[in-house]
């Protein structure tokens, strides 16, 4: 597994312990550090770190309960017992919902991707198949020496793990293979607070790393103790322990309190845009489905567009103009991905209330991709957690210029399916129609008008938003035959001829 790598390093973010302490309401749980994922800021001056990492996934194996010609506890199974086990099985699995799952490779290869977005270099790969995870180390100590004897052999960094670590179960791996270690969400968070450049969006990661360090504060206990002095202050005192949680309990409470004014200001915002019958589109999708290429293809607009994953995380809001000259506003929010840290989702609420309060969800989608159902499973699975669920949606299939062109010729849009690839401009008039008809706001009207030549605004204003059927000049009036948004025919209802 060994092999040679460029100079590399991991995002070097503030971590929420490092701004904790600067505010004076920060634990020291993890002590000082350099940069690294997961890390605080490296010392001032310092180079560029290699970092090397290793991946580790784990499948689960799955044993079927009594297979045909097992024995039960009472001796073997009657042909009748086993018949109606059998017939059991087949409703239940009837009954059960098919949901696409990533398997344990396709897990291992998207975790290979957030490894490379946040920086790194993969030095190598380890895939274990168990019966079940072990509850103090995941895969098991003999897994876990011989990954350490790979760390050593190539003085590898790092260790990341495509699974939620409990507390107990990173220390003892780290005890093991003398090295950092990684889970995917911890992962996952770094790259969040990498790529936020808002303040909102900093804020928001800085709580998700928060209540996410929060219950892994260990390791320390009465030896650690503050001493008092004095009469009637001897005693093993608050421990470092507690010290640290009553701190970083206190960061939480004024992140939060910051957040709260952030929830505010947006909803001061919504509220005049809906004042304004302005319909708001959301994008959705997973992430590096294509939905800023999709944004920008539409609105304009100079996002960033990166094939590495969370590449645009704070949220954007820019209007696009539709076939039937209104108006509405789309929103690119952050990508999902499989399992997505409940912390994030919560953290992120003030971000992803513009998905609930849309009148349409755009459900991005990359139809090259070969994982692209397990992929809107996951999407789909985020939606229900934000309530969103029901809104009306359209799925826009995206990427189709890297399909073959056979494939692609056989590709037929629906009521709720369009095809487009947003990178070569393909389809985007068709989008536009269908978002066009699924929107009720601001609704059109056709009107006779008869409006002076010297309103010269409002005549321009109707230029612009509104389709014209028919156009006559008599005594210094214009007529006009017109098909206009709602919000416009209130500016010119003093003209309108009933």
């Amino acid at each position: 597994m060994r092999s040679r790598f460029p100079e590399s390093r991991f995002s070097e973010s503030r971590s929420p312990e490092s701004r904790a302490s600067e505010s004076g309401s920060s634990g020291k749980a993890r002590g000082t550090q350099t940069g690294g994922v997961g890390r605080g800021p490296a010392a001032e001056g310092a180079g560029p770190r290699r970092e090397r990492a290793f991946l580790v996934g784990m499948e689960t194996r799955r044993r079927s309960r009594n297979p045909a010609g097992s024995r039960s506890q009472n001796g073997p199974l009657t042909a009748a017992a086993q018949a109606a086990r059998d017939t059991s099985t087949v409703i239940a699995a009837a009954k059960a919902p098919a949901i696409p799952e990533f398997s344990a490779e396709e897990s291992l290869a998207e975790l290979r991707s957030l490894a490379v977005s946040a920086g790194a270099e993969i030095a190598g790969e380890f895939l274990q198949h168990r019966d079940r995870p072990d509850a103090a180390t995941l895969v098991g100590r003999g897994k876990l020496e011989e990954i350490a004897g790979a760390i050593a052999s190539v003085s590898a960094d790092l260790l990341l793990f495509d699974h939620d670590l409990t507390a107990s179960q990173q220390r003892n791996i780290e005890k093991l293979v003398n090295t950092r270690v990684i889970d995917r969400t911890q992962l996952i968070l770094d790259i969040f607070a990498k790529h936020a450049r808002t303040r909102e969006g900093q804020l928001q990661v800085e709580l998700a790393q928060l209540e996410y360090m929060l219950p892994r504060l260990g390791g320390r206990g009465i030896e650690m103790s503050q001493l008092g002095g004095g009469i009637g202050t001897r005693g093993p005192g608050e421990t470092q322990l507690e010290t640290d949680r009553r701190k970083i309990h206190l960061r939480i409470r004024h992140v939060k309190e910051q957040i709260e004014n952030v929830r505010r200001v947006r909803a001061q915002q919504r509220a005049r845009r809906e004042s304004l019958q302005v319909a708001t589109i959301a994008l959705v999708g997973y992430t590096n489905a294509g939905k800023s290429t999709l944004f920008n293809a539409l609105t304009r607009a100079a996002v960033l567009e990166s094939p590495r994953m969370f590449a645009t995380l704070d949220p954007t809001i820019r209007s696009v103009s539709l076939p039937s000259r209104r108006q509405a506003l789309l929103s690119d929010t952050v990508g999902f991905i499989r399992n997505l840290p409940h912390t994030l989702v919560s953290a992120f609420r003030a971000t992803l209330e513009e998905v609930q309060r849309a009148s349409l969800v755009l459900q991005v989608s990359d139809a090259s991709s070969p994982l692209s159902a397990e992929q809107d499973a996951q999407v789909d699975k985020v939606l229900k957690e934000l309530e969103a669920d029901g809104k009306p949606r359209l799925r826009v299939m995206n990427k189709i210029d890297l399909l073959p062109p056979k494939h692609r010729e056989s590709l037929r849009d629906d009521a709720s399916r369009v095809h487009v690839s947003a990178a070569k401009g393909i389809g985007m008039s068709t989008l536009l129609d269908r978002i066009d008809e699924m929107l009720s706001e601001d609704p059109l009207s056709r009107v006779r008008l008869r409006v002076p030549q010297k309103e010269g605004k409002m005549l321009a204003l109707l230029e612009a938003r509104s389709r014209i059927y028919s156009r006559e000049y008599k005594d210094g009036l214009v007529e006009l035959e017109a098909e206009a948004p709602e919000s416009v025919v209130r500016k010119v209802r003093e003209w309108v001829v009933e």
